[in-house]
């Protein structure tokens, strides 16, 4: 299917799934049965032709693209075949364009007191609304317990990554053995060559570089490191891995993000970041989140930037069910759900700030952002402060933990499961 970012038009920009009754798609995606050699077989050629193939940890997957023509009955039969576990459309995915006890002091960044979802003083953040002291993750008081661990590897499953900007490239999980190795060679034996900083699965090559913006900023929420420049991430100490799957136009396939997920399982990430939706419920997308929750790796996902109820009218990947997953809706600077914000007493298990959020930029830059996107790396982040403190913890746990130590306001009481909005500092001391 086709994915996209969810960023809202509303608020320059954010990141959204939309499930529209005529989804677009590209060609289908087929499962192979373990131990087929059906991708070998001359016979497809009837049908259509093989374009793409991802080997995962959890299966091996095509992309077919049918002939011009095909008939119902000539598309049931080849479905049919015995070899096929399942064969589902190949979604578009795209940005939707439409953020111990004491406080610690503020960090040297210059540009950190504009950051309202960290600490919000009533005054910045109030480029569309008033702002309200005090609306924010309180994550001064979170760095009194931990500033996160450098064993923390958070993947942000994006549009790429700017790993040279100054305020990101010293948070970089790089791959030492490609980096000291020869060009052109898998010198670790992953199956991907040149990865030092990454992987980019939409042009299938080892630089993740972000020529979006996209993935950059979501990456600087998390993690832009703590110094007398920029801003400052919710986490001091981390290891970042760019992952990208969505192109410099904001739009990428199902297939790649399947590749994705399953690329940062055997890097051995901790956390997946994924501001990113659009189609509807597809079993090769859950099967790979499902295969991240497996390898205890907490998926963080935008709910969605359509004002709309997931409980009614689902939003995917946001909406799988799955143990792992955290779906996360946003707020604005006056502690109120955002106007773009999805919601749903159910399937929205939290929320944070989304609204008018400052952040890191392509090409060494900076500029704000809005959307769903932009609150899932901020519980990305705090999930990171979270497992930094208590290594051990499972997903459902820290989901359970982020939902219940939430707190809870008359204003985000109708947005999610928890009613409130996140508290780093009431997570990590669990009260």
């Amino acid at each position: 299917m086709k994915l996209k970012l969810l960023i809202s038009s509303l608020f320059f920009t954010s990141v959204i799934f939309t499930t529209a009754q005529a989804t677009p798609f590209n060609g289908y995606i087929i499962k192979v049965k373990k131990g087929s050699n059906f991708l070998n077989q001359k016979s497809i050629g009837n049908f259509g032709s093989i374009t793409k193939i991802a080997q995962t940890s959890f299966g091996t997957f095509a992309r077919l693209e049918t002939k011009k023509g095909l008939t119902d009955k000539a598309f049931n039969q080849f479905a049919s075949n015995p070899e096929i576990e399942y064969i589902e459309p190949n979604y578009i995915i795209s940005l939707n364009k439409f953020t111990e006890g004491e406080e610690v002091s503020l960090p040297k960044d210059v540009n950190f007191k504009k950051q309202w979802g960290m600490k919000n003083d009533g005054k910045n953040g109030t480029i569309f609304s008033s702002g309200l002291a005090g609306e924010d993750i309180n994550v001064l008081r979170a760095w009194s317990v931990t500033e996160g661990s450098r064993d923390i590897k958070i993947a942000v499953i994006d549009t790429g990554v700017d790993y040279t900007h100054p305020d990101l490239k010293n948070q970089i999980d790089v791959n030492l053995a490609e980096l000291n190795g020869k060009p052109g060679v898998d010198d670790d034996g992953n199956g991907y060559i040149d990865d030092i900083y990454g992987y980019d699965f939409a042009n299938k090559d080892g630089d993740p570089q972000d020529g979006h913006g996209h993935g950059t900023h979501c990456a600087g929420v998390i993690g832009a490191i703590h110094n007398d420049v920029g801003v400052a991430g919710v986490m001091a100490n981390v290891k970042i891995l760019p992952i990208k799957f969505l192109s410099d136009s904001g739009s990428g396939e199902s297939i790649d993000a399947i590749a994705a997920i399953d690329y940062g399982i055997k890097r051995g990430v901790n956390i997946m970041s994924n501001s990113w939706g659009g189609g509807e419920k597809e079993q090769s997308l859950e099967d790979a989140i499902k295969a991240a929750e497996a390898a205890g790796i907490t998926f963080v996902a935008a709910a969605g930037n359509e004002s709309a109820n997931n409980d009614t009218t689902a939003s995917y990947p946001a909406n799988y069910e799955v143990g792992n997953l955290i779906s996360v809706g946003s707020y604005s600077s006056s502690g109120a759900k955002s106007g773009f914000s999805n919601y749903g007493l159910k399937s929205v298990h939290v929320t944070a700030p989304g609204s008018n959020i400052l952040s890191t930029y392509k090409r060494g830059g900076y500029t704000t952002m809005s959307g769903t996107s932009m609150a899932t790396p901020h519980i990305a982040g705090v999930v990171g402060l979270l497992l930094s403190k208590e290594p051990n913890l499972t997903p459902a746990q820290i989901r359970e933990r982020l939902v219940r130590t939430s707190l809870k306001t008359a204003k985000l009481e109708n947005a999610s499961l928890s009613g409130g909005r996140v508290d780093a500092y009431r997570a990590l001391t669990n009260k």
